[in-house]
């Protein structure tokens, strides 16, 4: 098989395999994997067979920037044309410690694709686009949209606990939703759900959120539920209202999904993350009018909750509440502060300002500013 992609071609990925001429070189992982689906590829990955210091030899006798971003672990970043690209040597895993590893350096690349996660991610390409799958499974499985741990699952998750989320985070972004995910790997992954509780805040997080931003996660979601791993990580998180609002949903939006699945997550959010998040479960159950929700919110915060009302109460999703939301998001309060003064002022005035700014809000955002100054 052969990889056809317009990032094969890049003036800097070619003076990248220039400057390794003498040594053996290939893309690998999510290049290819992604290239073989015909999706975009930002991030470039090169295994090859020269050590790091001859990476980085090679690289600045070719007038390219280095830098040692991993060297201790056999990986470099070489800049070439302002494109990044991750250059890390054929591995052999000697001794695992959960996330770290003894690794020595090989020169073959089916000892360096063993030590991979799955069989989906350890695909390699020539620098002409010739795809080699040392393992045998990740191009059948990646046609089957199947994602499967290498070798043994349990000894693949015990390497690295955090496996288990990337499982699931996998299956919602290229397996087949309904039997995309490997028996044998599920089972496994329900057996060893108490590795997760060693697993930092920051890369749970970091899973999670890329797990809900896939196209459909619901069915994910739901396995992780069914193996135990969702409770693990979100204590009393349920599926059932993600899977209701995968139904309603015009686009994929993680924190609109994190609120369907959990009142307080026990994750590593931004302040604006944990702040919308907080409002969303806040007004899925309070009965603010769509109009008020568009206003004070915005339309895309309006629709969200009136997304998640939908599926809270399993009902479709009322377009006339959709048109309220954004009228009331473009609407713009008529009467300033400086139409009350100097007969009010304080705390008098701001209290005026808020029944006025009310009552234009329950009219419909009809009200005039002579109408509201005459009330």
């Amino acid at each position: 098989m052969r990889l056809t992609a317009p990032w094969l071609i890049h003036p800097g990925t070619l003076a990248v395999f220039d400057a390794l001429a003498g040594h053996n070189a290939w893309f690998v992982g999510g290049c290819v994997r992604d290239g073989l689906l015909d999706q975009p590829v930002d991030d470039i990955d090169i295994a090859t067979d020269a050590r790091p210091e001859t990476v980085m030899e090679c690289a600045k006798a070719a007038g390219l920037r280095v830098v040692p971003t991993g060297i201790d672990h056999g990986t470099v970043t070489v800049v070439a044309l302002d494109k990044p690209h991750e250059i890390t040597t054929l591995r052999l895993d000697i001794e695992t410690f959960g996330r770290h590893a003894t690794v020595a350096f090989s020169t073959d690349i089916a000892e360096d694709a063993a030590r991979r996660d799955f069989t989906i991610n350890a695909l390699y390409a020539t620098r002409e686009g010739a795809v080699i799958d040392p393992n045998g499974h990740g191009l059948a499985d990646l046609q089957a949209r199947l994602v499967r741990f290498i070798g043994a699952p349990a000894q693949r998750i015990e390497e690295d606990y955090l496996r288990i989320l990337r499982f699931f985070r996998f299956h919602a972004w290229y397996a087949d939703p309904e039997g995309g995910l490997d028996a044998d790997g599920l089972a496994a992954c329900a057996a060893h759900v108490d590795g997760l509780a060693g697993i930092a805040t920051e890369r749970v997080t970091t899973e999670v959120m890329k797990l809900l931003a896939a196209p459909d996660s619901a069915p994910s979601v739901a396995a992780m539920a069914q193996s135990g791993v969702l409770q693990a990580i979100l204590p009393g998180a349920s599926a059932r209202l993600l899977t209701i609002l995968s139904g309603l949903e015009p686009d994929a939006n993680p924190i609109r999904r994190l609120a369907a699945l959990s009142e307080a997550p026990d994750l590593r959010l931004s302040r604006a993350e944990a702040t919308q998040h907080a409002l969303y479960r806040a007004e899925m159950e309070a009965g603010t009018a769509a109009g008020e929700l568009g206003y004070r919110h915005g339309s895309d915060k309006a629709r969200d909750i009136l997304l998640l009302r939908a599926a809270l109460f399993e009902q479709p999703v009322d377009p006339d509440a959709i048109t309220a939301a954004e009228t009331g998001a473009a609407a713009v309060f008529p009467v300033k502060a400086a139409d009350l003064m100097p007969a009010l002022d304080g705390p008098a005035l701001g209290q005026r300002l808020r029944a006025l700014e009310q009552a234009w809000i329950d009219s419909g955002f009809t009200l005039s500013r002579a109408a509201l100054l005459e009330l």
